[in-house]
């Protein structure tokens, strides 16, 4: 071996190993070969050059490289040296967003080849296959290769292979041949010190795991790859699209839509052109969950026109569905071509995607039902409902959506209630194996479909029952669960105590750089991903009239419902159950949004208070004629109230049916009966705590303590430690704090204390809480509403840890005002007044004082059971 040859053969190794320290020793033995006038040498440093540089993600530069090296091997007059050279430019071209050209190359590439080479050239060949989405093919070329490749001990290119083919079984759904080859595939690269390939397949077991729904595994796998793949100069692009495809899985668009987004910028960087139209369908995947159905369909256009020129079929089709799924919600689905939507549905149907196969499916039969061919419409939607016995849970829930369409269709809707409750089954089983509280809310958003079926039968049939079943299945479904907590966990209280003290700097004026926040708040949540606790048990069923009748008592219960933009009430009284509409829901929200305005301005001392105050009288009284009004059932009893949609922010108070009035106000009905049968444990112990710089906060704890005859935690007591360790042991609870809605991330949402926030993530920790909280702060009882009617927030997760009674205001509030209105409500309390009942009285107390009394006490509802 001459010289150059040996050096160009050392490149070619570390370029495997490592590809940013192999572009210099590369370009060196390039310089040597031409020297030495060795074609050979030289093919082999053009090569070991321009593979670096792919993986640098320097693709224009790279491609130019490996020509040279295809040259320099037809010079040399080498078969072997043109298809190696070949394999390589046709892996960057594929990359680059030209499968055809790539193809191409290979094809060439095994011309006249025979033997172990041509195998190898097989085994890329497979790998090019798949990134275009032909996997049939692409697997009968690996499954060739591979007995060769472990024949002659190729064992780079065994590991290779075994990732493509684990990246296609994983595709057919045939995950235990995918983990087993990524597996083998990781042991051997490490056995051999290929780092960057051990990320690799790392990355592929998050993709198996999310495709089979395994959220946690698969975010600890990305999360292992990201870190691995980063430290051997590897490319992210890859890992962020898996990464984000697995956030959207569970409805959380936001974050979702970063990862794609940076994607996209790591994509146009590293030159990677053939990934940029599968980031655009993800992003028109993200926008359709989000309701922002034009910026759906502008991004799947894009999406369309990439595949197109890229002329990757399946893909094509891919973007097709969700253009279809954009036109269909916009109204438009007549101006969509039958012929095309068979042609996507043939296309998928082969593809080896069962999930894209069913969806086209149902957009197929919905494109068939508009244009008036039912049976079309009805064997789509039998060929997608075959899918509800097999596959992972999202496949089979769709499938179950489409039995329940079909039995929709042929006038069963019994039966379609029975699919639907199955579909239902399926989504809770797996959102319960999720864990962590923010995954199981988002992951709601693919029950709504489901939910809505069976609410619209209910409805169409004018049967209460039914209705209230469907709206209770539809919403808050994760506050009936109960997880079970894990031993105690010292990681995240590190990071809890780490955030709490880069809080404290930043809220007192010290220089601190405000991502150290934002990346504290992201190790956490992400640990909490990984680390869940265990699901409490199975699904809770909605609670039926006749319990919550009885449950109710001498109550009255109204339970609010939406459909097709009018919005319902249910009722049930003397356990008698109706069902009225009540009007539009766009003049309802509309009174809301006025009402909430004017209470903010009467919060406001100053000359514009009177005028407030006027607005306030005129719109509460309208709104109460547009809800109550029209229920004259519920006389003047006691009041059990079940929002929806914007009436979780309604400060039910300030309603003069309502005035003086007990109401109980819970996320469901479900919940309330449940919340409401616990047993209530004596208050021998209440815990009275205020934070910092909050006026009055002080004076009022020590006024609510005096009630109650304890020593309230104050000034520096009234630690985070303090607090939680003192919530474990009473069984009420007054917090006078400075409250945060965190409507980015509501687990963060938090509670100012002496050294810093109680936030969200500090009770999920707790084994429990007191079962009464009273939040004296802003914000403290209002959520964040995700689909479904899933709530996130400090009352929610107060609710989520055992608290059964909670008394907090949804909107902001005059912190300084709120002492009088917490004082007449603890004595109430203290004389064995329930807290819905001295909440009224104390209401109505404060409203007979002052405007700005009124304006303190109005927003203060009293959440879960009586």
């Amino acid at each position: 071996m001459t010289a150059a040859l040996e050096v160009a053969e050392n490149a070619a190794r570390l370029a495997d190993l490592n590809p940013s320290s192999a572009v210099s020793a590369a370009s060196e033995a390039a310089r040597s070969a031409r020297r030495e006038g060795d074609n050979a040498a030289a093919s082999i440093a053009e090569r070991a050059w321009g593979h670096s540089l792919v993986q640098c993600g320097e693709l224009a530069t790279a491609i130019r490289h490996l020509r040279r090296a295809v040259d320099h091997g037809l010079a040399a007059d080498s078969a072997e040296l043109v298809s190696e050279a070949r394999i390589r430019l046709a892996y960057a071209l594929i990359l680059r967003g030209k499968p055809e050209l790539a193809l191409g190359e290979i094809d060439g590439a095994l011309n006249g080849i025979q033997g172990d080479a041509l195998m190898r050239i097989r085994a890329q060949r497979g790998a090019i296959l798949v990134e275009i989405g032909r996997l049939d093919e692409a697997l009968a070329d690996l499954d060739r290769a591979l007995p060769y490749l472990r024949r002659i001990d190729d064992r780079v290119g065994v590991a290779r292979a075994l990732v493509n083919r684990g990246i296609v079984h994983g595709w057919l759904h045939d995950f235990a041949a995918a983990v087993r080859d990524l597996r083998e595939s990781g042991q051997v690269s490490r056995a051999l010190g290929r780092g960057l390939a051990v990320g690799i397949v790392e990355q592929n077991l998050g993709f198996v795991a999310a495709l089979r729904g395994h959220v946690p595994a698969a975010l600890d796998h990305l999360a292992t790859a990201e870190r691995t793949i980063a430290e051997h100069g590897g490319q992210l692009a890859a890992v962020l699209q898996d990464h984000g495809e697995l956030l959207l899985s569970v409805g959380l668009t936001s974050e979702a839509r970063e990862f794609a987004e940076r994607a996209i910028v790591a994509c146009q960087r590293e030159q990677r052109r053939l990934k940029i139209p599968e980031l655009r369908l993800l992003l028109a995947q993200i926008a359709f969950l989000d309701s922002d159905w034009q910026r759906c369909l502008e991004q799947a256009d894009l999406a369309l026109r990439g595949f197109s020129r890229q002329r990757r079929a399946a893909w094509t089709a891919l973007a097709r569905l969700a253009r279809y799924r954009a036109k269909l919600a916009l109204g438009q689905g007549e101006r969509i071509s039958s012929v095309l939507v068979e042609d996507m549905v043939g296309t998928l149907a082969g593809s080896g995607w069962p999930a894209a196969e069913v969806e086209a499916r149902v957009v197929a039969a919905r494109v068939s039902f508009l244009r008036g061919r039912p049976d079309q419409g009805g064997e789509q939607l039998r060929q997608a409902a075959r899918a509800r016995g097999r596959g992972p849970a999202a496949i089979r829930a769709r499938g179950w959506f489409a039995e329940a369409r079909l039995r929709e269709e042929n006038d069963d809707p019994r039966g379609a209630a029975v699919a639907a409750r199955a579909g239902l089954r399926v989504l809770d089983e797996h959102a319960a194996a999720l864990g962590a509280t923010d995954l199981r809310v988002h992951s709601a958003a693919h029950r709504v479909e489901l939910s809505e079926l069976g609410l619209r039968t209910a409805i169409r049939a004018g049967r209460p029952a039914g209705v209230l079943e469907w709206a209770e299945r539809g919403r808050a479904n994760r506050l009936l669960h109960r997880p079970v907590l894990p031993a105690e966990d010292p990681v995240l209280a590190g990071l809890l105590a780490r955030l709490r003290s880069v809080s404290a700097e930043i809220s007192l004026g010290r220089p601190s750089p405000a991502h150290r926040q934002l990346t504290l708040e992201r190790q956490i949540r992400d640990h909490c991903r990984l680390h869940p606790p265990q699901s409490g048990g199975p699904a809770v069923e909605p609670v039926r009239p006749n319990r919550l009748g009885t449950a109710l008592g001498e109550r009255a219960l109204a339970e609010f419902v939406q459909w097709d933009g009018i919005l319902h009430a249910l009722t049930l009284v003397d356990r008698r159950l109706r069902l009225r509409p009540l009007g539009p829901v766009s003049l309802i929200a509309e009174s809301t949004e006025r009402l909430l305005f004017a209470l903010h301005r009467l919060a406001r001392k100053g000359p514009a208070q009177p005028a407030a105050a006027a607005l306030l009288a005129d719109t509460a009284r309208r709104l109460d004629d547009l809800l109550l009004g029209p229920l004259p059932e519920l006389d003047r009893r006691p009041l059990v109230l079940v929002p929806t949609g914007l009436l979780h922010s309604m400060p039910w108070s300030v309603l003069p049916s309502c005035l003086g009035r007990p109401v109980t106000v819970s996320p469901s009905a479900t919940l309330w009966c449940a919340a409401s049968s616990a047993p209530v444990r004596p208050a021998r112990t209440v815990l009275v705590a205020a934070g910092p710089d909050l006026p009055g906060a002080r004076d009022e704890a020590l006024a609510v303590a005096a009630i109650h005859g304890c020593t309230p935690l104050v000034d520096g007591t009234a630690t985070v430690d303090g607090v939680l360790a003192a919530l474990a042991d009473a069984e009420v609870a007054h917090l006078a704090t400075h409250g945060s809605l965190n409507t980015d991330n509501p687990l963060f949402s938090s509670l100012r204390l002496a050294d810093g926030p109680l936030i969200a993530y500090d009770l999920e920790r707790l084994p429990r809480v007191p079962h009464t909280v009273i939040l004296a702060c802003c914000d403290g009882g209002r959520s964040v509403v995700r689909t479904g009617d899933e709530l996130l927030g400090l009352s929610t997760t107060f609710m989520s840890r055992s608290a059964t009674r909670l008394i907090a205001s949804v909107m902001p509030i005059p912190d300084a005002e709120t002492a009088p209105l917490m004082i007449a409500l603890h004595r109430g309390m203290a004389t064995g007044r329930p807290a819905p009942v001295a909440l009224a009285e104390a209401q109505q107390e404060m409203r007979d004082r002052s405007l700005a009394d009124l304006a303190a006490a109005a927003g203060f509802v009293s959440i879960g059971g009586d």
